[in-house]
């Protein structure tokens, strides 16, 4: 029995699915980001206990096709951006391969469920990568801007104050200072 769930997005989130389906007794044989397939069906009774943990965990089972549609364009774009080595390719190639539609309807479904074009939801993912990247490895601003494929540093600067609102620069010497008053604070 296969299960589309919401807001799947990263290894901790297919942790945290894996658990709440072993508190349950659920046997799955693939976990995959936005989906699970259970071994054999599970009772309606069953069905709704997960789904309420799931709800617990910030997450949802999806019952709708376009729903299930526009988790799975989310769970490509999240995967191909957090590879250890973003490979070069157009992003609406590997997402219409990934989720076996044609790019001109999952652009529409999309920007029309999410009110953001598949281009933007990207950037800001990129962006959100990007925090990441400076918050916890020691990368260069460069480094970044060629592993995530910008065509320059002014380009990677540009989209990061337009998503943020603030420099780089800034972002960092935010985050320092956080870390500073942490630290700080527990001496």
């Amino acid at each position: 029995m296969l299960l589309h769930i919401r807001n799947m997005e990263s290894s901790r989130c297919k942790l945290m699915v894996k658990t709440e389906l072993h508190k349950l007794g659920l046997n799955y044989k693939t976990l995959e980001l936005g989906e699970v397939d259970l071994k054999g069906n599970i009772s309606g009774e069953k069905l709704q206990l997960f789904n309420i943990a799931l709800r617990n965990a910030g997450f949802e089972l999806i019952d709708n096709k376009n729903n299930f549609y526009i988790e799975k364009i989310k769970a490509a774009i999240h995967s191909l951006i957090h590879l250890e080595e973003l490979p070069k390719t157009n992003f609406s190639d590997y997402i219409s391969g990934k989720v076996n539609r044609d790019y001109t309807s999952l652009s529409s479904l999309f920007s029309g469920a999410m009110g953001v074009t598949i281009e933007k939801y990207i950037i800001a993912q990129k962006i959100d990568c990007v925090k990441e990247l400076i918050a916890y490895d020691n990368l260069s601003i460069s480094d970044i801007a060629f592993k995530l494929h910008y065509s320059s540093v002014a380009h990677l600067s540009n989209q990061f104050k337009k998503i943020t609102g603030i420099t780089i620069s800034h972002f960092r010497k935010l985050l320092n200072t956080k870390r500073n008053k942490s630290h700080n604070g527990n001496s």
